[in-house]
């Protein structure tokens, strides 16, 4: 008999995370990696864990994320994402708290474009008279 395994994809500035979870003891894994040689910030490790945290989940699932792009600030919030995304799948019931905390809106905060006839994304070159 095979587990039940769900997926959700989550996204961050750049970075996106895919998210595998299945009922176990609790083990994250990011990029084939535990999470403690993946993460060394302790902020990043509270995000990730946030959605866990919040549902009373954290322990009863083993989660295995595959992430790209961005930076490791970014990495964990696309973690969180998905976590929170694959939450949902397991318990529709989760809803309200993760949607009261703002887990599952993604955010969609991402650089701004260089545009053409400037220095930046809205910095100017320095003008002058003559």
């Amino acid at each position: 008999m095979s587990e039940e395994r769900y997926y959700a994809t989550g996204k961050r500035k750049s970075a996106v995370a895919r998210v595998w979870m299945w009922s176990g003891a609790g083990q994250i894994t990011i990029n084939k990696r535990p999470i403690d040689d993946y993460v060394k910030r302790e902020t990043a490790k509270m995000v990730i864990r946030q959605p866990l945290e919040l549902t009373e989940t954290a322990g009863k699932y083993d989660i295995y994320v595959n992430v790209r792009g961005g930076g490791l600030s970014g990495q964990a919030g696309a973690i969180k994402h998905g976590i929170a995304k694959a939450l949902l799948e397991i318990s529709p019931e989760f809803r309200p708290v993760l949607k009261k905390a703002g887990l599952i809106t993604r955010d969609s905060r991402i650089k701004e474009r260089k545009k053409y006839g400037q220095r930046g994304a809205r910095a100017r070159f320095q003008f002058s008279k003559r």
